[in-house]
């Protein structure tokens, strides 16, 4: 089934629900569903790691800051290059962002290079253009210490960046916990989970 989502995500712009196997459940660690799409969900503390690195617009920026500007997050790690769960994940928040509608200015999305010696700003602007990536989404690139330390920050670093796993983090707001979704969410998960975690803001 992943190969055919994958096949897919290069020649529509967006992806049907359909093709994705997972449905959400809000727990500390909580699998659901069945087969390899299962999506589960944990709880972690406030981490805004202490860091520089460049956005899209190629300018230098404090992670922290950029997390900590009062709207809520959501954070994923990915590489242009990459071939496999990363434009399906991309495609995932675009949709998310489409669906929020004149919410998503309120919400801050954030990817993360986890290549960054081959994502230079330019090729990230032109993945962002690819994907229809709209105004609030920003993606990041650094040199290569400050992108494995937010990953290990995040605990998602994998020494061979073609290991690395579908991972998803959603914050309501500066100082609060992060909510980790592993696995292949939907649109509609991250909307029901965006709403969730910011009801309390």
């Amino acid at each position: 089934m992943i190969s055919r989502m994958l096949r897919m995500v290069s020649g529509i712009p967006r992806l049907p629900a359909l093709l994705y196997g997972a449905t959400l459940c809000v727990a500390t660690l909580c699998p659901v569903g069945a087969g390899a799409e299962q999506l589960r969900a944990s709880t972690l503390p406030n981490l805004a790691p202490g860091l520089t690195l460049v956005g899209q617009n190629g300018k230098s920026v404090s992670l922290a800051a950029e997390m900590d500007d009062g709207r809520p997050v959501v954070l994923n790690f990915i590489f242009t290059s990459c071939e496999a769960i990363c434009p399906l994940m991309t495609q995932t928040f675009a949709e998310f962002q489409r669906k929020l509608g004149p919410e998503s200015a309120q919400v801050h999305l954030m990817s993360i290079s986890i290549d960054p010696e081959q994502d230079t700003p330019a090729r990230l602007r032109a993945y962002a253009q690819r994907f229809h990536a709209g105004p609030g989404w920003t993606f990041y690139t650094g040199t290569p210490q400050a992108s494995i330390a937010a990953q290990k920050a995040f605990n998602v670093f994998r020494t061979d960046k073609m290991s690395h796993t579908s991972v998803i983090f959603m914050r309501s707001a500066p100082g609060a916990s992060w909510q980790r979704l592993d696995g292949f969410a939907t649109p509609d998960d991250l909307l029901r989970e965006y709403h969730a975690v910011t009801a309390s803001r």
